[in-house]
């Protein structure tokens, strides 16, 4: 077991840095997880499929930890975190990266699915964060970080579950920014764009059954997605060493640059919206 001298109350943004990352066998974890090991910086990858990462301990050996780790298992998620830090001697950085999109309208997705959905993409990273805490309070730094989306602001049909998830996973870590701020703990909410991952494949993707009412509706907005100017998943990782290794980095962070147009437009108009009805809204006061 590799273990070093915790150093309680000092921030090591300046060393080699102690990863934990969720979701680590494609996509954004992947690439990811790679990048820091490149760097020199030690990760406890997880997946739910270990045989998705073995090939990282094969080339990384001791500067990586494979773990095995489905977020809806509780249990399993603390075990997870307890282990990456009594292997590595700290932890500093949490990044919660695993999950997935539900494709469907609001009338096609069932209860069930919903409920699987938040139970990866919200809960899940709430269980990693719960499990984290207590560590980084008792060293007196760390930094989470969470992937939400663009979508966490903005919402698009037939993924109106999806975005869902990202607006309560913004809530979330928006409070959790303003709890542990006096702990010495930061929060970061990176937020991609269209990015050409596996997260659009069949393996990041749960589909509702569909009904035919919806069928031209849809056939129309995946063309439309189609469409969307992709960036480089390999152009990310400077951006989020900056993040990281920053003395104040920001709670939110647009990955791309199709973003910010996008949300400024989005909220320029939610405001056109409640100036224009503003006369009524302070009427309902009612002193």
């Amino acid at each position: 077991m590799e273990h070093q001298q915790e150093n309680q109350g000092t921030d090591t943004s300046a060393a080699h840095k102690v990863w934990f990352i969720t979701g680590t066998s494609r996509g954004f974890g992947r690439v990811w997880a790679i990048a820091a090991l490149e760097r020199g910086d030690k990760v406890a990858a997880t997946a739910r499929n270990l045989s998705g990462i073995a090939d990282l301990q094969e080339k990384y050996g001791k500067n990586v930890l494979t773990l095995a780790l489905d977020v809806t298992n509780y249990d399993q998620v603390e075990q997870a975190v307890k282990q990456a830090h009594e292997h590595f001697g700290r932890l500093d950085i949490i990044f919660n990266n695993a999950g997935y999109s539900l494709v469907g309208t609001v009338e096609e997705a069932t209860i069930d699915q919903v409920k699987a959905m938040y139970d990866t993409n919200v809960f899940g990273a709430v269980a990693v964060i719960q499990a984290a805490l207590p560590i980084l309070r008792k060293q007196g730094f760390g930094h989470i970080l969470g992937t939400s989306s663009n979508l966490g602001h903005v919402v698009l049909p037939v993924i109106g579950y999806y975005c869902s998830s990202k607006w309560a996973f913004e809530a979330i870590h928006e409070s959790l920014a303003t709890e542990v701020k006096a702990f010495g703990i930061k929060v970061t909410i990176i937020e991609p764009g269209a990015y050409a991952t596996e997260f659009g494949s069949q393996e990041s993707l749960k589909f509702a059954d569909g009904l035919d009412v919806y069928t031209d509706f849809k056939a129309k907005f995946f063309e439309g997605l189609q469409q969307l100017e992709r960036g480089n998943p390999a152009a990310t990782p400077e951006a989020l060493f900056k993040i990281v290794d920053a003395e104040n980095p920001p709670l939110r962070f647009f990955l791309g640059s199709h973003n910010l147009p996008w949300v400024r437009t989005a909220y320029a108009e939610r405001l056109s919206t409640w100036e224009e009805w503003e006369t009524i809204s302070n009427a309902a006061q009612g002193n």
